[in-house]
């Protein structure tokens, strides 16, 4: 998972499109959120320049008119627009920018899962990366919560799993194997460098729930 801020060297668009039968709030840092209900779109543009992006899905959402609530997973301290984190059980799509001008991407499970989700490029010549296994209904019984699955983190909080500093020696674990051999293209644990991808500077992506 991504933990430096970078900048997009190319403007770029990002469409996200909710294909679950219920209703998803996305979210998306920098960007806000939005109430998709299943069919929708939202799409957000990416200036030159713009800091790392993550986009994920919220789910069981209630909000006032002033935008303050809260969610079952993928919160973002009690507002519908985010400007910060979500807290797990969370499917999130990571965008970067390498030195070379290259997009780095992946589909996190670092801080679980509770939507399957797909990332794909609308332009440019690279490959798509998704997650859509039926991750809830297999959870292991210490990891699972309510509306996901939870990360090994989240539930125990020590440095097998990578919790307090990712360049620990600390490797793939039986819980992470779990959500690895289910979505093989995913970021299972803090230091799972081979699920990141690279696409072009300035590609377009779509970031699809339930695929």
């Amino acid at each position: 998972t991504f933990t430096d801020a970078a900048t997009f060297k190319d403007a770029a668009t990002f469409r996200v499109v909710n294909q679950c039968t219920y209703t998803v709030w996305a979210a998306a840092t920098p960007g806000g959120g939005r109430r998709l209900d299943p069919g929708q779109t939202w799409v957000l543009s990416v200036g030159a320049g713009t800091t790392t992006r993550r986009i994920w899905g919220r789910t069981n959402c209630s909000f006032d008119a002033n935008g303050q609530g809260r969610c079952e997973t993928g919160d973002c301290d009690l507002l519908l627009d985010c400007s910060s984190s979500g807290s797990p059980p969370s499917t999130v799509a990571e965008f970067n920018s390498s030195q070379n001008g290259r997009d780095i991407l992946d589909i996190s499970l670092v801080n679980g899962f509770n939507i399957p989700m797909q990332l794909r490029p609308t332009t440019g010549a690279c490959r798509g990366i998704k997650c859509s296994d039926d991750i809830n209904n297999q959870c292991p019984e210490v990891l699972k919560a309510p509306g996901g699955c939870n990360d090994p983190c989240t539930v125990f909080k020590t440095a097998q799993y990578c919790c307090n500093d990712a360049s620990e020696s600390c490797g793939s674990t039986a819980y992470s194997q779990f959500f690895k051999d289910r979505c093989p293209d995913a970021f299972s644990y803090p230091r799972d460098d081979p699920a990141t991808f690279t696409c072009p500077g300035g590609t377009n992506y779509t970031v699809t729930f339930c695929p």
